[in-house]
């Protein structure tokens, strides 16, 4: 991209103004002040409209109601002409409608539309689309102060930076989500384990259900011979007994009567047998249960003293952690102390001013530094000792609410026990009056029994013989019952095995199914996490390894070129730059403004070239723009400038200063002046 020609109205100190940008280097030449600045913000905001961040008032020439840019750029043999609008409104100043022009065809659209046109011909990267110009600023145009300012921001916030402008953040993104992922995976995993951890069970239970199906479908076909037999000795009793029904037809209702009531006799006897023994064992449990004793107040009481104790300890621990925090904090003041210690006694001269340092200054400090460390030392002398009193302390407290929680228990276990002994008085005596019923029932069936056996004597003349018969067909139709009994119970319980391994069979497949998906989870997560994340971060770390390798010897060259060779600098692993002084480290803030300008400069042209390396395809590597980059520098340090705008392999290259020097260094000159607040351009 080579600029061709820039159109302002209403841009900051501009009212009118056209400007027109040759290829080769141009210095952009005036006073502090003097709009030099607002001409680089105008081409900004022609490409990509108003950032984030930014307001339209910084844009907007105070007073004024409308304002237009109009930047005209060259890509491969194509004129494309961009026009932006600012508008001023009743909720503050917006930006209207834009519009770009390609040989000649126009295009008008939205701010968004425009702007994504832009970088569609820029050919940047889609993921730059909704996100701040950052790939623009680091290529072609920073602030000298916003890349000091990127120089010295944390190292996460430095790499996130970068990762994004190098277009590699989405290996971080991969990384993150690929975590995530993995995390549900295991948790699928887990749940999956839960579901079909039973299989095994199942199976033997399915197993044991088949084969009690076969016992009992052999059972059913032996009662159905069984129930034939019964049922053949049944019809020939009754054709026995036929012959004798007309004559003894009462005595057989008098045996019947007589039967029934034997058999309801004998139940209600073996129903008073069990009152009796259920009464004893109620009796017994109930003398048991009054040998304890307790008190409501006693769970009440328990329970507010673990309270106290509790509250005892929460103060106890509060107390514990502020000792171990104040000796944390002395053990690393001590430790500060001591490095500086060693720091100072190795030193012989001031890294800063370069002057000799005294050994009276050093053994002044020194001594202030044992001095204070002796205080240091007795400080933790008492915060340790009170630290092991509070650990007893605890210990102590923990043991009570420990003693009392089990005395709490035993009381709640008993006061439960003693709740059961009423429940058991109260169904004792509701068995004492069911027995004594039962007694009275028992007593009239033995009367009617002893009744109807007197009456059934008296028919012994006719009944004898088919007394016998008719007790044999009783017999017999008293085994066909028991036997069509058991004959109905097996097969209900056929009925139920059949459901049971019905539905076996189906947990047992749906646990396949799920062992089958469990299978390839696992294959999946093993993949996931021990190969495809592993390939991730060895990919990422070869990129920025190689990344920072280029960067750091561009970065160490163009510093060399700009600074004697008494000071050395290369990039940590954090793209953080190292400045060296005879293998002395220097720290960023003790450098001298030019030092510091001189480090911001090359780390600026540094990165320009990795960036245009790395993405070669983006149409921004032919403009360079170096707003004030002389910043604080020397007539000596301004002369090594020259250097740089020789060994700058650019076509187009804009220079922002107000320093006369560099007039000589430049092959054309933009001179602005500003009077009464309206900037003016000499070409």
């Amino acid at each position: 991209m080579i600029l061709k020609r820039l159109k302002l109205q209403n841009i900051r100190s501009y009212k009118q103004a056209e400007i027109n940008f040759p290829t080769g280097s141009t210095l952009l030449m005036g006073d502090i002040g003097s709009g030099k600045t607002s001409v680089l913000l105008a081409i900004e905001f022609a490409l990509f409209g108003l950032q984030p961040s930014q307001r339209g008032n910084s844009l907007l020439r105070n007073n004024e109601d409308e304002a237009f840019v109009s930047l005209e750029i060259e890509i491969e043999e194509k004129s494309i002409i961009i026009e932006r609008k600012l508008k001023r409104g009743s909720k503050g100043i917006s930006q209207g409608d834009a519009s770009i022009i390609i040989d000649g065809t126009r295009i008008d659209g939205g701010v968004t539309e425009i702007k994504n046109k832009v970088l569609e011909i820029l050919n940047y990267p889609q993921e730059f689309a909704k996100k701040t110009n950052d790939l623009y600023k680091f290529t072609v145009y920073t602030p000298q102060e916003e890349m000091k300012q990127i120089i010295l921001e944390s190292d996460e916030a430095r790499l996130n930076t970068l990762r994004h402008v190098f277009g590699i953040e989405k290996y971080k993104r991969m990384s993150e989500n690929l975590s995530l992922l993995a995390t549900k995976l295991r948790q699928e995993i887990r749940l999956k384990e839960v579901q079909s951890s039973d299989i095994g069970k199942k199976d033997l239970r399915l197993q044991g259900k088949i084969q009690l199906l076969r016992e009992q479908e052999g059972k059913i076909k032996e009662l159905d011979l069984e129930v034939q037999k019964v049922r053949a000795k049944k019809q020939e009793k009754q054709q026995e007994i036929q012959q004798l029904e007309e004559k003894i037809n009462e005595r057989k209702r008098l045996e019947t009567e007589k039967a029934r009531s034997e058999t309801l006799l004998s139940s209600k006897k073996d129903l008073m047998k069990g009152h009796e023994g259920e009464i004893s064992a109620l009796k017994t449990q109930i003398e048991e249960g009054k040998k304890f004793t307790f008190k409501e107040e006693d769970i009440t009481y328990i329970r507010s003293r673990i309270s106290a104790q509790e509250e005892i300890l929460r103060s106890v621990n509060e107390d514990f952690i502020e000792v171990v925090s104040s000796i944390q904090g002395a053990e690393s003041k001590k430790r500060e102390i001591d490095a500086l210690k060693i720091k100072i006694s190795g030193i012989s001269e001031c890294p800063t001013c370069l002057q000799s340092v005294s050994h009276d200054y050093k053994s002044n400090i020194l001594t202030n530094a044992d001095n204070e460390i002796q205080i240091l030392n007795e400080r933790l002398a008492g915060s340790n000792k009170r630290k092991s009193e509070l650990s007893e302390k605890i210990e102590q407290v923990r043991k009570q609410i420990e003693a009392l929680k089990n005395s709490l228990s035993e009381t709640e276990i008993l006061k439960v026990k003693i709740q059961g002994l009423k429940e058991k008085e109260q169904r004792a005596d509701e068995m004492g009056a069911k027995k004594a019923a039962l007694h009275n029932e028992i007593e009239a069936v033995s009367r009617q029994l002893s009744e109807l056996t007197t009456l059934i004597t008296d028919f012994n003349k006719y009944t004898e013989a088919y007394e016998a018969r008719n007790k044999e067909l009783h017999n017999i139709s008293q085994e066909e019952n028991q036997v069509l009994i058991r004959q109905a119970e097996v097969k209900k319980e056929i009925q139920f095995l059949q459901a049971q391994i019905l539905e076996l069979n189906k947990e047992i497949a749906d646990i396949k199914k799920i062992l089958a998906q469990l299978s390839h989870i696992r294959e999946l997560e093993y993949w996931l996490t021990n190969k495809f994340s592993q390939l991730i971060s060895f990919t990422e770390r070869n990129v920025m390894l190689k990344l920072r390798g280029e960067f750091s010897e561009l970065f160490s060259r163009w510093f060399a070129v700009l600074v004697s060779d008494t000071l050395t600098v290369h990039l940590d692993e954090s793209f953080t730059p190292i400045i060296q002084q005879q293998d002395y480290e220097l720290d960023y803030e003790y450098l001298s403004g030019g030092e510091r300008t001189a480090v911001a400069l090359a780390y600026r042209l540094a990165l320009n070239q990795v960036i245009n390396s790395l993405l070669s395809t983006i149409k921004t590597h032919d403009l360079v723009i170096l707003d004030e980059p002389t910043d604080g520098f020397s007539d000596q340090q301004l002369d090594k400038i020259r250097d740089v705008l020789q060994q700058l392999d650019v076509k187009q290259l804009i220079l922002v200063s107000h320093e006369p020097k560099i007039e000589s260094f430049v092959e054309n000159i933009i001179k602005f002046q500003k009077t009464d607040g309206v900037t003016r351009v000499e070409t």
